[in-house]
C-alpha cells in the first residue's frame, strides 16, 4: 500500500468536507425540508436509528504492533469481483431528490472507486439508464417485490440483460415503517411520481395497468409494493428466471439467516432499513453477531446500519460481516456536490479503512478477526 496511499490529498476535493457530519450539515442546506427529513430521519421515535450508531462504541479495537504492514492491502474478493475495499452503496430510492443525476452519478462514483452500486426499484432512473451511466461498474440490482410474480420476473430478467451481477431482494417492506417525519411533511416521493421509471419502462407492469396514466401508475406501483404475505417460497420463484446471485436484505434473526442458507440464498444483509421501518428492532452490529456463527461463512454477509467510518467499517468485519454497506452517507455526498461528492465520501471512507487495517497489525481484509476487538462494559 505504501504511505502515499495513507496521507495524499486530492486537490481537486480539498474544499470538501470530511466528517460525515460536515456533509450532512451541507445537504440539509440544499435539500428542500421533505426531501432532507425523507433522507434523514427513521421510525417511530428513531430509537433503533440511533442503536446503530451507539452500538459501535461498545467494541475497541485491539491492536497488534510490530508486525510489517508496509503491503497491507483493503481489497477484497465478492462473488467473484474484486472490490478495492469491502463497501458497497446500499440501495436508497429517489435519489433525485438530491442531485439532478440522482442514481447515474452514483453509479459513475461507485465505478470508478471500484466498488459495488446497489440500483433501488425505486430509483428515479431506469435501470437501464444507470447500467449505461455506468456500463463498467460493478451494478446490482435492489427488488422490492411486486405482488404480481410476473412483474418481480420481468424486472430481474431486465436487469440480468442490462448487465447486473446481483440481484438484492428486500424482505423487510411487506408494510412501510411508521415514519413520523415524512407524514408530517406530507411527504410521500412516490406519489410525486419520483421512482416510477422501473415501473413506467416495464412491460409487465404496463400490461397490468388499465388506463394508463400517472394516477394508475401509483396506484399500480403502491398495489404491487405494499406485500405484507411476501414469503420463503414467493422469492424461491426467481430462481426459475435468473442465474445471478441472488442475495437477501433485511435479515435480523438468526432463524431467518439458518432458513436463508438452507433454502440456497447466495447471500444475506444484515439490515434493519437503516432504522426505517421496525423501531425498536436490534442494531445491526448486534444482529450480525447472532447470524454470523450460524452462518459460518457459508454464503457472504453483509451488514448496513450505522457505518460513518472506517473504524466502524473494520468492527463490522471483524465481528463476522464480508462486506459492509453505506446509504445516507452517500446520499448527503451526492446533495451536495454530485458525482464527486460521493466519490470523496467513498475515498475518505477508504483511506480511514485503510489506515485502520494497518495501525491495528493486520496486512489484509481476510486476517480480520474478533479477536482483533474488545467489548466494553
Amino acid at each position: 500500500m505504501g504511505t502515499k496511499s495513507f496521507t495524499s490529498i486530492n486537490k481537486d476535493t480539498k474544499d470538501l468536507p470530511i466528517f460525515i457530519e460536515e456533509w450532512e450539515a451541507k445537504a440539509k442546506e440544499k435539500m428542500d425540508k421533505g426531501s432532507f427529513d425523507y433522507i434523514r430521519s427513521g421510525a417511530g421515535d428513531e430509537e433503533t436509528l440511533q442503536a446503530n450508531r451507539s452500538v459501535f462504541q461498545k467494541w475497541t479495537i485491539l491492536p497488534r504492533v510490530l508486525r510489517n504492514v508496509s503491503l497491507s492491502s483493503a481489497n477484497t474478493i465478492l462473488y467473484g469481483n474484486e472490490l478495492s475495499f469491502p463497501l458497497l452503496l446500499s440501495p436508497v430510492g429517489y435519489q433525485g431528490l438530491a442531485d439532478k443525476e440522482g442514481e447515474k452519478a452514483a453509479a459513475r462514483a461507485a465505478a470508478k472507486a471500484g466498488v459495488p452500486y446497489i440500483a433501488s426499484t425505486v430509483s428515479t432512473y431506469s435501470l437501464e439508464d444507470i447500467a449505461a451511466a455506468a456500463p463498467e461498474g460493478n451494478n446490482w440490482f435492489q427488488l422490492y417485490w411486486s405482488r404480481n410474480k410476473e412483474v418481480s420476473a420481468s424486472m430481474v430478467k431486465r436487469a440480468e440483460k442490462a448487465g447486473f451481477r446481483a440481484i438484492v431482494v428486500t424482505v423487510d417492506t411487506g408494510l412501510l415503517g411508521w415514519r413520523k417525519s415524512d407524514y408530517k411533511n406530507g411527504f410521500v416521493p412516490l406519489m410525486e411520481c419520483l421512482g416510477d421509471a422501473n415501473y413506467r419502462n416495464d412491460p409487465a407492469f404496463q400490461k397490468s395497468v388499465p388506463n394508463w396514466n400517472d394516477a394508475n401508475i401509483v396506484a399500480g406501483i403502491m398495489d404491487n409494493i405494499l406485500h405484507p404475505d411476501l414469503n420463503w417460497e414467493d422469492v424461491l420463484f426467481l430462481r426459475e428466471h435468473t442465474t445471478l446471485p441472488i442475495i437477501l436484505k433485511g435479515i435480523l434473526h438468526p432463524k431467518d439467516a439458518k432458513k436463508a442458507v438452507d433454502l440456497g440464498f447466495d447471500g444475506i444483509v444484515v439490515s434493519n432499513h437503516g432504522g426505517r421501518q421496525l423501531d425498536g428492532a436490534i442494531s445491526s452490529l448486534d444482529a450480525l453477531q447472532l447470524i454470523s456463527p450460524v452462518v459460518n461463512k457459508q454464503i457472504p454477509l453483509i451488514m448496513d446500519g450505522g457505518i460513518r467510518s472506517g473504524a466502524d467499517m473494520y468492527k463490522a468485519i471483524a465481528l463476522g460481516a464480508d462486506a459492509v454497506a453505506i446509504g445516507r452517507p452517500f446520499i448527503y455526498g451526492l446533495a451536495v456536490s454530485g458525482e464527486v461528492g460521493v466519490l470523496s465520501i467513498i475515498n475518505n471512507l477508504k483511506k480511514e479503512f485503510e489506515l485502520t487495517l494497518a495501525l491495528s497489525g493486520e496486512v489484509s481484509v481476510k486476517d480480520i478477526t474478533a479477536d482483533n476487538l474488545f467489548r466494553q462494559n
